[in-house]
């Protein structure tokens, strides 16, 4: 069991490579749970998601984790072309009407495992993913994204993200992005 107060200093956030075996992690959701312990290795090892955990370094528990993948902010998000005109003009793109979609990535899966809730690792690691794709940002990415559990919307509103559009066609998420501009 994870203490009340966790030292950050013992918690390393790493890339999980496919040979990395993770026993147990419960974090209240079967399908996220169900995904890091069986099928995370499977979709990195064939190029579809990139999964990454906060691991406590004195028990090798998996206290956190969250898989990424390729994404892209375009028209079809939106309601119709007039909102993502909208969109486009609020950012100020250069040459904003030659683009019909911008890069982002998405935020597949995010997991907090149950002894871990409430010390904010989950917005520790949206900290950590944004500042990857700031500093690090290898191919252009301008967007974070996520189709968000609707218990989870007011988790991804207090850590910066926004609707993407008014209505969604899925009943269970929400899709919301953060602009990662705010940071630079």
């Amino acid at each position: 069991m994870v203490q009340a107060c966790i030292d950050r200093e013992k918690l390393s956030f790493i890339r999980l490579k496919p040979s990395y075996s993770i026993e147990k992690f419960s974090c209240g959701d079967e399908d996220l749970d169900d995904f890091i312990l069986h099928h995370a290795v499977a979709f990195q090892k064939h190029l579809l998601f990139v999964s990454y955990a906060f691991v406590d370094n004195d028990t090798s528990q998996v206290l956190a984790y969250g898989s990424l993948a390729n994404d892209k902010v375009a028209i079809t998000d939106f309601k119709d072309k007039a909102e993502f005109n909208r969109f486009r003009k609020k950012r100020g793109f250069p040459n904003e009407k030659r683009l019909k979609s911008y890069p982002a990535v998405k935020l597949c899966r995010l997991g907090v495992d149950e002894t871990a809730k409430g010390l904010r690792i989950g917005t520790t690691i949206l900290n950590y993913i944004k500042s990857m794709f700031v500093i690090n940002n290898k191919t252009g990415c301008r967007f974070l994204t996520v189709d968000a559990y609707l218990n989870a919307v007011p988790f991804y509103e207090k850590n910066g993200f926004r609707f993407m559009n008014a209505e969604d066609s899925d009943p269970h998420t929400r899709l919301m992005y953060y602009d990662l501009m705010n940071l630079v």
